[in-house]
């Protein structure tokens, strides 16, 4: 659609009515906790200073450099990675956890702390390795370092086991959805009040309008929505757009994960830790073939 109407994904659900993106939703199994009419009067309601909010289109999105610590690389390699993203403008940046060695997780991300400062938001991300009472201990240890969240730290399906662990670990947050394939599932994490970041990524679920139906019902529990960025980043920098533009949530920060740009023929591009604002219409996905 936005292909045909000449104009970026992100153009196209801004200037849309609040009818016209309703139209687009699925309610159903959702409708105890939002309504359509209840999701409708959300949107109304943040029109009146959704010109306001269209700045972030000049300023860029701010982004996240996930790629600082990945476990192949060196505790030398990690140094010089939280370095150079932070000489080039990020003010958040991602460590995994999650190894077959608890200490090296603990060290590392006293390490990464130490080399960032404490500006830096630093968030650790367990992949799904641990079991709950693993999960339990791990976690409390983790703390002394001050993430900024947790994320992914037991098997994505478990619902009550997040629930547990985000109260035993409090007031350190959990990032969770980067697996969870629909909204219903993000209903129950949203109603155990477990999540303290949403990760809904639209290619998990179904596409940009299950997306934005989480994205409502996030805003309606006033929960950050920061996607896990399955595409690069290349159709979620439009979503992260529209979700602070027409729904009024935080711009606080992207995914970004630079190793496959030179596959997409419109690459999102990072300036200053900021995403640029595409402007070639559509969702910036097309691939070289």
């Amino acid at each position: 659609m936005g292909k045909k109407r000449k104009v970026p994904l992100w153009k196209l659900l801004t200037d849309l009515s609040p009818e016209q993106i309703i139209d687009t939703l699925d309610f159903s199994y959702i409708e105890n906790v939002l309504t359509k009419e209840e999701a409708l009067g959300l949107i109304k309601k943040n029109e009146a200073d959704k010109d306001d909010r269209k700045a972030i289109l000049q300023q860029g999105y701010p982004g996240y450099d996930t790629s600082v610590g990945w476990f192949n690389y060196s505790d030398e390699q990690v140094k010089e990675n939280v370095q150079q993203a932070v000489a080039e403008g990020f003010n958040a940046i991602k460590l995994k956890v999650g190894s077959n060695d608890p200490g090296r997780d603990i060290s590392r991300s006293q390490m990464v702390r130490k080399a960032a400062g404490d500006q830096i938001k630093i968030m650790l991300d367990a992949n799904q390795q641990w079991t709950l009472p693993q999960a339990l201990k791990i976690c409390r240890e983790l703390q002394s370092m001050d993430p900024y969240w947790i994320e992914e730290p037991t098997h994505p399906d478990d619902v009550l086991a997040h629930k547990v662990l985000a109260e035993a670990i409090a007031p350190t947050p959990l990032a969770l959805g980067e697996h969870v394939p629909n909204r219903i599932m993000f209903k129950n994490y949203l109603q155990s009040n477990c999540a303290g970041f949403i990760q809904v990524d639209a290619l998990r679920v179904g596409g940009v309008s299950e997306f934005i139906t989480v994205s409502l019902m996030c805003r309606k529990f006033w929960i950050p929505v920061v996607p896990h960025v399955g595409d690069m980043g290349q159709l979620h920098q439009h979503l992260v757009l529209f979700n602070h533009i027409v729904l009024g949530h935080d711009a606080l920060f992207l995914e970004h994960i630079p190793h496959l740009k030179k596959h997409f023929i419109h690459p999102a591009q990072i300036v200053d830790g900021k995403y640029k604002t595409p402007e070639v219409a559509g969702s910036s996905c097309d691939l070289y073939f």
